[in-house]
């Protein structure tokens, strides 16, 4: 643990208005509501209209978390997404100008669900080098926009959404204070969660629109990889501040399933009454899941509780936090 660290001071969400419910989703497909329930949890999900972007959401999320944190200006604006507006250029600067932030430093972070615990670490590294006093962090997704039409799996499992938090330079001992991070990668498995097409690797060509263009995810090796991962992960985090499992209040986790969050506290030690869950209401919103989990669980934590996080991600890429939660406005 480190002296002076970054403080959690602020929090916001927001997801599209349209909904798609599991019965909306059993009308196109071969599915049921208590089919996508039993195997995932979801309820269930958000979806942006036609012309609605990732950076609206960002935007909407954004300024909902300045607005608790009771500011109107940071240093830094990190977005952690895999659904940017553009191959290029990044979205955070246009974010930053949606939210009046102008000529603030801006960039766009990538790894996939992973990428809001690594854009905390991220936050974290600039605040303590002195290179930003204040943050605003966003993780969003529009993965609605990549999903292949006639996949049923993925429909019923992902939505859209963005969530935020503002970080600030604090100490350790601070309500809000992230104490410690774990982060891995291992792209061994690059396949298992994947776009294959439009980078530089297999480029479209001119009036071409191949069919690998789609998401695409090895759904039960996803579900061993996640378990084992997370769990051990929360572990280090854990072993790094010296917590039991009891000791923590409040287990919240990437919401991709709730067969795989409750199995991950399972592995942890950590009860299910303590694991947090929304995925019923929004589905898997990949980089958004923890932030928005954040925002629609400020009813149930109390300040000073100890709360973990962690998450795993394409590529594969996985990670862990630790923090006291603050008090904040409500």
């Amino acid at each position: 643990m480190i002296d002076r660290v970054s403080v959690l001071c602020g929090v916001g969400g927001y997801v599209p208005s349209s909904v798609v419910t599991n019965a909306d989703l059993a009308g196109r497909f071969d599915t049921s509501d208590e089919w996508i329930r039993s195997r995932t949890g979801i309820r269930q999900r958000h979806v942006v209209r036609t012309g609605e972007s990732t950076g609206d959401l960002a935007v909407q999320a954004g300024a909902a978390a300045l607005k608790n944190a009771g500011v109107d200006s940071v240093d830094l604006v990190v977005l952690a997404t895999t659904t940017p507006d553009h191959p290029c250029p990044a979205t955070a600067p246009a974010v930053a100008r949606g939210l009046g932030l102008d000529h603030v430093a801006a960039f766009d972070l990538g790894a996939v669900c992973t990428g809001f615990v690594y854009g905390l670490a991220a936050v974290a590294g600039f605040i303590a080098a002195g290179l930003a006093e204040r943050v605003l962090l966003i993780g969003a997704d529009t993965f609605s926009t990549i999903l292949d039409p006639a996949d049923r799996g993925a429909a019923a499992v992902f939505g859209d959404g963005a969530g935020a938090v503002v970080l600030r330079r604090g100490d350790a001992g601070e309500l809000g204070a992230l104490l410690a991070f774990d982060l891995g990668s291992d792209g061994d498995f690059v396949d298992l969660i994947t776009v294959r097409a439009g980078g530089s690797k297999h480029p479209l060509t001119a009036g071409q629109v191949p069919d690998d263009h789609w998401f695409s995810m090895q759904g039960k090796a996803v579900y061993r990889h996640a378990v084992r991962r997370m769990a051990a992960s929360a572990q280090d985090v854990l072993r790094q501040v010296g917590w039991r499992a009891q000791d923590v209040d409040w287990f919240v986790g990437h919401q991709a399933n709730q067969r795989i969050l409750h199995a991950v506290g399972d592995q942890v030690g950590i009860a299910p009454e303590r694991v947090f869950v929304n995925i019923d209401q929004v589905g898997n919103t990949v980089a958004a899941s923890i932030p928005l989990a954040l925002t629609d669980a400020t009813g149930v934590l109390r300040p000073g509780d100890k709360v973990l996080l962690t998450a795993f991600g394409g590529g594969i890429t996985w990670g862990s936090a630790a923090l006291i939660w603050p008090a904040l406005p409500d």
